[in-house]
Protein backbone atom coordinates (compact mmCIF):
# COMPACT_ATOMS: atom_id res chain seq x y z
CA UNK A 1 0.00 0.00 0.00
CA UNK A 2 1.27 3.44 -0.94
CA UNK A 3 1.57 6.51 1.24
CA UNK A 4 -1.51 8.12 2.72
CA UNK A 5 -2.97 10.35 0.07
CA UNK A 6 -4.26 13.86 0.57
CA UNK A 7 -6.56 13.26 -2.37
CA UNK A 8 -9.52 11.00 -2.95
CA UNK A 9 -13.09 11.16 -1.74
CA UNK A 10 -12.27 10.42 1.91
CA UNK A 11 -9.83 13.36 2.01
CA UNK A 12 -12.37 15.58 0.26
CA UNK A 13 -15.04 14.64 2.79
CA UNK A 14 -12.69 15.19 5.74
CA UNK A 15 -11.82 18.65 4.41
CA UNK A 16 -15.50 19.47 3.87
CA UNK A 17 -16.47 18.35 7.35
CA UNK A 18 -13.61 20.22 9.01
CA UNK A 19 -15.47 23.50 8.51
CA UNK A 20 -18.85 22.26 9.70
CA UNK A 21 -20.52 22.16 13.09
CA UNK A 22 -22.42 18.98 12.26
CA UNK A 23 -25.72 18.43 14.06
CA UNK A 24 -27.06 15.26 15.61
CA UNK A 25 -30.57 14.28 14.50
CA UNK A 26 -31.96 15.65 17.77
CA UNK A 27 -30.10 18.96 17.31
CA UNK A 28 -31.31 19.17 13.70
CA UNK A 29 -34.90 18.63 14.81
CA UNK A 30 -34.56 21.37 17.43
CA UNK A 31 -32.95 23.72 14.89
CA UNK A 32 -35.87 23.23 12.49
CA UNK A 33 -38.28 24.05 15.32
CA UNK A 34 -36.38 27.35 15.67
CA UNK A 35 -36.55 28.19 11.95
CA UNK A 36 -33.64 26.37 10.32
CA UNK A 37 -34.14 25.00 6.81
CA UNK A 38 -33.95 21.20 6.69
CA UNK A 39 -32.93 20.25 3.16
CA UNK A 40 -33.35 16.65 1.99
CA UNK A 41 -31.15 15.77 -0.98
CA UNK A 42 -32.03 12.07 -1.14
CA UNK A 43 -33.18 10.73 -4.48
CA UNK A 44 -36.83 10.14 -5.24
CA UNK A 45 -36.19 6.39 -5.09
CA UNK A 46 -34.53 6.63 -1.67
CA UNK A 47 -37.39 8.71 -0.32
CA UNK A 48 -39.99 6.29 -1.73
CA UNK A 49 -38.22 3.35 -0.07
CA UNK A 50 -37.31 5.02 3.24
CA UNK A 51 -40.00 7.62 3.86
CA UNK A 52 -40.08 11.37 4.04
CA UNK A 53 -38.43 13.70 6.50
CA UNK A 54 -41.16 15.80 8.15
CA UNK A 55 -40.60 19.52 7.68
CA UNK A 56 -37.88 19.07 5.07
CA UNK A 57 -37.67 20.81 1.74
CA UNK A 58 -36.55 18.38 -0.95
CA UNK A 59 -34.01 19.87 -3.35
CA UNK A 60 -32.13 17.85 -5.94
CA UNK A 61 -28.39 18.00 -5.35
CA UNK A 62 -27.83 19.22 -8.92
CA UNK A 63 -29.59 22.54 -8.22
CA UNK A 64 -28.95 22.91 -4.48
CA UNK A 65 -26.66 25.93 -4.58
CA UNK A 66 -28.93 27.88 -6.95
CA UNK A 67 -32.09 27.21 -4.91
CA UNK A 68 -30.47 28.30 -1.64
CA UNK A 69 -28.37 31.27 -2.82
CA UNK A 70 -30.61 34.27 -2.13
CA UNK A 71 -29.04 36.23 -5.01
CA UNK A 72 -29.15 33.49 -7.67
CA UNK A 73 -32.39 34.68 -9.21
CA UNK A 74 -33.84 31.15 -8.96
CA UNK A 75 -33.78 30.62 -5.19
CA UNK A 76 -36.64 29.26 -3.13
CA UNK A 77 -38.62 31.85 -1.12
CA UNK A 78 -37.18 30.55 2.18
CA UNK A 79 -33.63 31.44 1.05
CA UNK A 80 -33.93 34.97 2.42
CA UNK A 81 -30.31 35.70 3.34
CA UNK A 82 -26.85 34.22 3.69
CA UNK A 83 -27.46 34.07 7.46
CA UNK A 84 -30.10 31.32 7.23
CA UNK A 85 -29.20 28.11 9.04
CA UNK A 86 -29.36 25.32 6.46
CA UNK A 87 -29.13 21.68 7.55
CA UNK A 88 -28.53 19.30 4.64
CA UNK A 89 -29.60 15.66 4.97
CA UNK A 90 -28.76 12.76 2.67
CA UNK A 91 -29.20 9.03 3.24
CA UNK A 92 -26.20 8.37 5.52
CA UNK A 93 -24.50 11.72 6.14
CA UNK A 94 -21.73 11.63 3.55
CA UNK A 95 -22.79 13.58 0.47
CA UNK A 96 -24.56 16.06 2.74
CA UNK A 97 -21.18 17.12 4.13
CA UNK A 98 -19.92 17.92 0.65
CA UNK A 99 -23.16 19.76 -0.13
CA UNK A 100 -22.97 21.83 3.08
CA UNK A 101 -19.36 22.78 2.35
CA UNK A 102 -20.39 23.86 -1.14
CA UNK A 103 -23.18 26.00 0.31
CA UNK A 104 -20.63 27.66 2.60
CA UNK A 105 -18.53 28.47 -0.46
CA UNK A 106 -21.60 30.18 -1.95
CA UNK A 107 -21.82 32.35 1.19
CA UNK A 108 -24.27 30.43 3.38
CA UNK A 109 -21.85 30.53 6.29
CA UNK A 110 -24.14 28.66 8.71
CA UNK A 111 -24.77 25.70 6.37
CA UNK A 112 -24.10 22.31 7.93
CA UNK A 113 -25.27 18.74 7.73
CA UNK A 114 -26.70 16.06 9.99
CA UNK A 115 -24.62 13.21 11.39
CA UNK A 116 -25.89 9.84 10.14
CA UNK A 117 -28.25 11.31 7.56
CA UNK A 118 -31.81 10.08 7.25
CA UNK A 119 -30.78 6.68 8.63
CA UNK A 120 -29.46 8.45 11.75
CA UNK A 121 -32.76 10.31 12.06
CA UNK A 122 -34.65 7.00 12.01
CA UNK A 123 -32.19 5.36 14.44
CA UNK A 124 -32.75 8.28 16.84
CA UNK A 125 -36.47 7.48 16.87
CA UNK A 126 -37.50 10.73 15.22
CA UNK A 127 -40.68 10.79 13.12
CA UNK A 128 -40.88 9.79 9.47
CA UNK A 129 -43.81 10.48 7.21
CA UNK A 130 -45.24 8.97 4.04
CA UNK A 131 -45.50 12.37 2.38
CA UNK A 132 -46.28 14.18 0.36
CA UNK A 133 -42.84 15.76 0.30
CA UNK A 134 -42.22 19.47 -0.20
CA UNK A 135 -40.26 19.05 -3.45
CA UNK A 136 -38.71 22.13 -5.04
CA UNK A 137 -37.44 21.95 -8.59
Amino acid sequence: MGPVSSSGVDALLAKARSGLSRLTPQEASAAVAQGALLIDTRTETQRAEQGELPGAIVIDRTVLEWRLDPLSGVSIPEATSYDVLVVVVCRQGYSSGLAAASLREVGLWRATDMVGGFEGWVAAGLPVSTGPADVRR
